[in-house]
């Protein structure tokens, strides 16, 4: 009896000593310095880490490998949600200098070419129709001294000047092209005026050279630019095909129209007949070569000229060759 007290008194004392030393290296404490060391912003004593060598190696393994497994998902987390939207803005800022660049170029190379004068244009001696400036003043000073009649200089090549031109060039066998070039500044320099077969005051009209002389005292006072019957066929406005021709022959202004006239030739400003329905009248189209219907045309500034100082007067002699 007393045997079997006493050995329970023992099972007693072993049971009660194991929980002490179970309670004195406890899994919390243990768990806890895990936590420590897995975090790295949380301060760890020292003295933790060697403290564990001392406890019981059996209770390590087991409290020691689940902590660290439910604690690991923790300092992941963190950097996946800070580290994706730092590509965002990165990449949506930089295309947007990219179009900046390619348009700046643009306006810059294109202004100082709009605004810049033509420079790259050669020099030339010749005059063209359209021109202007000191030079087509001197030619135009030059062609009315010379009786091509062009109305007032005005240092442009205009119009009237153009007629006056063609009028220097047919006069000198030149081509009708308007270009004042070498050929037509010489014919200007020597001087070159045509030549008429009447003896007193008329007017003389040179068909092969398309030109009209108004001559007094058996002098050329006026060369104009005319443009007579071109030699086609046509109908009249009674129905009557004739040719273009302008009669040959002399004549005397038997008739005139202070105005504008309709002839059975077509329209006409203030004309001056000579033959029948032929007349000297004005016209806005005066070419180069012969296209009228048989009338001798002249601009009608030069028309406006000649009714002006009445150098066609009714009687005087017409020559057509």
């Amino acid at each position: 009896m007393a045997g079997s007290i006493r050995q329970r008194i023992a099972t007693v004392m072993v049971a009660t000593g194991m929980m002490v030393g179970l309670v004195a290296c406890g899994p919390v404490d243990q768990g806890n310095d895990e936590v420590a060391a897995s975090v790295p912003n949380m301060e760890t004593p020292t003295t933790a880490v060697t403290t564990k060598p001392s406890h019981s190696p059996s209770t390590t393994p087991s409290t020691a490998q689940p902590k660290p497994t439910t604690l690991t998902p923790t300092p992941t987390s963190t950097p996946k949600t800070t580290a994706p939207p730092k590509p965002i803005p990165s990449a949506t800022a930089k295309p947007k200098p990219k179009p900046s660049a390619s348009t700046t170029p643009t306006p810059k190379a294109s202004t100082p070419a709009s605004t810049k004068p033509p420079t790259d244009v050669p020099a030339r001696d010749n005059l063209l129709f359209g021109d202007r400036g000191p030079k087509v003043l001197a030619m135009q000073k030059r062609l009315s001294d010379l009786g091509y009649w062009l109305g007032e200089p005005d240092s442009r090549y205009g119009f009237l000047t153009q007629q006056a031109v063609w009028a220097l060039q047919k006069s000198a066998g030149l081509s009708r092209d308007g270009d004042v070039g070498p050929a037509t500044q010489r014919a200007l320099t020597n001087g070159v005026r045509p030549k008429t077969r009447l003896q007193g005051d008329g007017i003389d009209i040179d068909l092969q050279r398309q030109i009209l002389m108004i001559v007094r005292g058996g002098q050329v006072q006026y060369t104009l630019n005319t443009s007579t019957g071109n030699g086609d066929e046509y109908k009249q406005k009674d129905g009557d095909t004739v040719i273009a021709r302008t009669p040959k022959g002399t004549f005397k202004v038997n008739y005139t129209v202070d105005g504008k006239d309709e002839g059975f030739l077509g329209e006409m400003w203030r004309p001056r007949y000579f033959n029948r329905g032929y007349a000297v009248h004005g016209s806005p189209s005066i070419p180069a070569y012969p296209a009228s219907h048989g009338c001798a045309r002249v601009s009608n500034a030069a028309m406006n000229m000649i009714w002006a100082r009445d150098l066609m007067p009714k009687g005087a002699t017409v020559l057509v060759r």
